[in-house]
C-alpha cells in the first residue's frame, strides 16, 4: 500500500510515462514478481487463501463444465427466496451508492440514469444466474479506475468485460499469482480517495443534520454491514426530517400594537402535520389577551385534520380571551371564521 501511495503520489506527478502507466498495475505486477522470487520460502512465500483463486481449465470441455444451470426443482423454498431478496436489496443498494459515488468523482459532472443502471443489473443477475454465476453489482474501484483513465464512453465497460473474459481463460494461471494484500491495498486506497478525512470535515462543518447521519451510516456499515449500516442512516436521517418539520412548522412575525391589541402573524408551512400538532398548540396558547392574530394560510398545500381541529377549538376559546383572528387564504380573507372544520371542508376556488 506504501508502494501504491508513492506512486500516485509522487512519481506520477513528476513523469508522463508514469501517468500513462496506472499505479494499481504497477502494484500487482510487482505482487506477482514478489511471489516468483519467494516462491518455495519457507518464511516469505505466499500460496493457498493468499492469493487469487481463479478455477484453471484444462481445455475448452473443462472451461464449459465451470458453467451450471439452476435447480428449478427448488424454486418453492422459501429459503432461496430470503436469500434471493436480501441479495436483490444489498445489490441494489451498493450499486445505488457507487452511482453516486461515481457521478461525484466524474470530472465532467454526468448524472447516471439509476433506474436504468438497476435494469441492468437485474438483467446481468438474472443472466448469471441461470449459467451459475455469482451475483454482479457496480463496483467503485473499476469505476475509479475508469475516471481516472479518462473513460468517457460505454466502449470501456464492455472492453473491460471482455478483458476479464480473455483474462480468465487464456491466464488464469498468471491471475493465481497475484498476492490478496494487493488488491486489498487497492481497495483501501480508493476508499481513501473517496473518504478522505476532508470530507468528515465537510459534513461536520454543514450542521449536526447531516453530520449525524452521516457518522452512523460511516459507523454502521464499518462495524456491522451494509444493509445494517444504510438502515441506521436512513432510520437516523428519518428522525432528523421529522425534527426539522416540527421546527418548521410555522412562523411567527410580531408586529406593533394596531387599535389597542397585540398584532401578532403567523404563517403556516406548505406542509403542516399531526407532528407539527404539539409546536403549534403551544404557540396558541402563549398568545397572550387582548391580541389581533393574522392566519395566513395562503401558502399551505396540506394542512392535517388534527391541525383544523387545534384551530377550530382555539377559536372558541379566542372569543374568552378577547383575541381576534384574521384568516388569509387564497378563497379571501375571513375576520373570526366560526368554523375552521367547515371552512377547510370548502375547496379553494380555481379560476
Amino acid at each position: 500500500m506504501l508502494l501504491l501511495i508513492f506512486w500516485e503520489k509522487v512519481l506520477s506527478k513528476k513523469s508522463k510515462i508514469f501517468k500513462i502507466i496506472q499505479g494499481p498495475f504497477v502494484v500487482v505486477v510487482l505482487g506477482i514478481v514478489f511471489y516468483l522470487l519467494t516462491l518455495g520460502n519457507n518464511y516469505l512465500s505466499l500460496g493457498g487463501k493468499h492469493l487469487v483463486e481463479v478455477p484453471v481449465p484444462q481445455d475448452i470441455t473443462s472451461f464449459l463444465g465451470q458453467f451450471s444451470f439452476p435447480n428449478f426443482a427448488a424454486i418453492t423454498n422459501l429459503e432461496v427466496w430470503v436469500v434471493a431478496f436480501t441479495l436483490a436489496l444489498v445489490a441494489s443498494l451498493e450499486t445505488l451508492l457507487c452511482v453516486e459515488a461515481s457521478d461525484k468523482i466524474d470530472p465532467d459532472k454526468n448524472v447516471t440514469p439509476t433506474n436504468r443502471e438497476l435494469l441492468a443489473q437485474g438483467t446481468g443477475n438474472i443472466i448469471s444466474g441461470l449459467i451459475g454465476g455469482l451475483p454482479i453489482t457496480q463496483v467503485i474501484v473499476r469505476s475509479s479506475a475508469n475516471v481516472q483513465s479518462g473513460g468517457k464512453t460505454k466502449l470501456s465497460t464492455i472492453l473491460h468485460g471482455f478483458f476479464l473474459l480473455i483474462s480468465v481463460i487464456l491466464i488464469p494461471r498468471l491471475l493465481n499469482m497475484i498476492p490478496l494484500s494487493v488488491l486489498a491495498a487497492i481497495l483501501l486506497i480508493v476508499g481513501y480517495k473517496l473518504a478522505k478525512p476532508s470530507l468528515f470535515k465537510i459534513m461536520y462543518n454543514l450542521g449536526w443534520k447531516q453530520w449525524v447521519p452521516f457518522i452512523v451510516t460511516v459507523l454502521g456499515i464499518v462495524f456491522t454491514d451494509l444493509l445494517v449500516g444504510i438502515g441506521l442512516g436512513l432510520g437516523v436521517g428519518i428522525v432528523v426530517i421529522v425534527i426539522k418539520s416540527y421546527q418548521n412548522s410555522h412562523f411567527l412575525h410580531i408586529e406593533d400594537k394596531s387599535n389597542g391589541k397585540h398584532k401578532i402573524k403567523m404563517t403556516l408551512a406548505e406542509e403542516v402535520t399531526f407532528i407539527n400538532k404539539g409546536a403549534i398548540l403551544k404557540e396558541l396558547d402563549r398568545l397572550p389577551r387582548n391580541t389581533y392574530l393574522e392566519l395566513d394560510v395562503t401558502k399551505t398545500r396540506f394542512l392535517d385534520y388534527d391541525i383544523i381541529e387545534i384551530l377550530d377549538d382555539f377559536a372558541f376559546k379566542a372569543k374568552e380571551r378577547d383575541i381576534d383572528i384574521k384568516l388569509i387564504s387564497e378563497r379571501g380573507v375571513f375576520e373570526n371564521p366560526e368554523s375552521f372544520i367547515e371552512f377547510f371542508k370548502l375547496r379553494p376556488k380555481t379560476a
